[in-house]
């Protein structure tokens, strides 16, 4: 549209921007409309460009009369300035510049903002869930997902009633000990007791929708002092005989390092008691045989 402010005694030479809608909120994979109107311009053709600004880097997305980058497939001029984009993805969220320069005003450059948000549902929680805990014990319970955005809140079931954040302030509650955080979605009780046992259940939620985790178990059982005393004696008992058993093993001499016989290849061992006394035909006998060849 090309407008035209006149006043008494003057004529108003300047283009100016508006917009429906400076903040708009889409779910992924839903279309969306950037609305950028020119409220007023002389300027005959003024040239229109599209800027996306997100993470301090700024890129083209319509520049030249054409969409540029991977907005070619999936976005669209409407009107004269507006911007469409459809098949929304989380990486659209940023802030888009609607750039018009018309040559023919005073007030030859306008732009304005715009602040896209594209909504992600969370995935399925990863939940963590102890198995069995001893009564008195601590016990913590997690529950998390990174695909969300806005980031999720979370909130735990017991047997699909939802546990209060707040244990002070219900009365069902008052005798547990836990401390339940809805951001980062960690459950900890810090003295379980036998109530506490349970099917247990995460949701995270946010602005975009829910998912909830599978229910798992958590057995709360009482320790058996009375075994656990009787085991221990049982070891000290083993202990004591394998001790005792070493100890008459040592007496009887089962673990004595035995003795060599005194028997040499070279000399005969001699018989106890026996004392040998060289003969004189002995000698003789030796002494002739050194000269037998």
């Amino acid at each position: 549209y090309y407008l035209l402010f006149v006043f008494p005694g003057c004529r108003v030479l300047a283009v100016e921007l508006t917009s429906s809608n400076t903040k708009p909120v889409v779910q992924e994979f839903q279309s969306v409309e950037l609305s950028c109107i020119i409220k007023s311009t002389v300027t005959r053709d003024p040239r229109i460009e599209w800027k996306k600004i997100r993470d301090g880097e700024t890129s083209y997305v319509f520049f030249d009369n054409k969409m540029q980058g991977d907005f070619v497939t999936r976005a669209e001029i409407l009107g004269q300035t507006s911007l469409v984009i459809k098949n929304t993805t989380r990486m659209d969220t940023a802030t888009y510049r609607c750039e018009v320069a018309a040559p023919s005003d005073t007030k030859t450059i306008d732009e304005i903002n715009i602040q896209l948000t594209v909504q992600v549902k969370p995935m399925t929680p990863r939940c963590t869930v102890p198995k069995a805990v001893p009564v008195g014990k601590t016990a913590s319970l997690h529950c998390h997902e990174n695909e969300g955005y806005p980031k999720s809140t979370y909130s735990w079931y017991r047997n699909s009633e939802p546990l209060s954040p707040d244990t002070k302030s219900n009365a069902r509650f008052q005798n547990s000990s836990y401390t339940l955080n809805p951001t980062t979605g960690t459950l900890v009780f810090h003295a379980v007791h036998k109530g506490d046992t349970g099917r247990y259940s995460c949701i995270a939620t946010n602005d975009a929708g829910f998912a909830k985790c599978e229910d798992q178990e958590m057995e709360v059982y009482d320790l058996n002092i009375g075994g656990i005393i009787g085991g221990v004696l049982v070891v000290l008992a083993v202990l004591v005989l394998i001790t005792l058993g070493i100890c008459c093993a040592y007496r009887r001499g089962y673990f004595a390092n035995s003795k060599e016989s005194g028997e040499s290849y070279k000399t005969p061992a001699k018989p106890d008691g026996v004392n040998y006394i060289r003969t004189d035909d002995e000698g003789d006998f030796r002494h002739k045989s050194s000269f037998v060849i």
